[in-house]
């Protein structure tokens, strides 16, 4: 690369994931029953690494981050960023309705056990 090029190219290295991520991998983490050493013996870094990714104190490389959250059983997604609120949105209302956790239920589905009293119908 030329001078003129490295001088338009910023470099973008943040101090540390963003507090929410931090938070919601500790979470996933401890929602297993996990301790950082459980984790390390299945992703295969130091239990410091695990730490300071947690603390903040690591930035770790994309494919870390991918692993360790994929290992957590959740996912990265791109959503552009008009979307953002209505994905968060989606989100918290799962998160608050955890009661059947990992079970499907009618989108229609009006008592306790997710049985439908009626069936749905369009409106006119």
């Amino acid at each position: 690369m030329d001078n003129d090029t490295k001088q338009d190219i910023k470099v973008l290295r943040l101090n540390g994931l963003p507090v929410e991520m931090r938070h919601s991998l500790k979470a996933a983490r401890k929602k297993r029953g996990w301790t950082q050493r459980d984790l390390v013996s299945r992703i295969g870094l130091t239990q410091r690494h695990i730490s300071g990714i947690e603390s903040g104190k690591i930035v770790p490389r994309y494919d870390t981050i991918l692993e360790l959250v994929r290992i957590l059983d959740h996912d990265l997604l791109m959503v552009p960023r008009t979307l953002v609120p209505m994905v968060q949105s989606l989100i918290r209302d799962h998160l608050k309705d955890q009661s059947g956790e990992g079970e499907e239920r009618s989108l229609y589905a009006d008592d306790a056990d997710g049985r439908t009293t009626e069936e749905p119908h369009d409106e006119v």
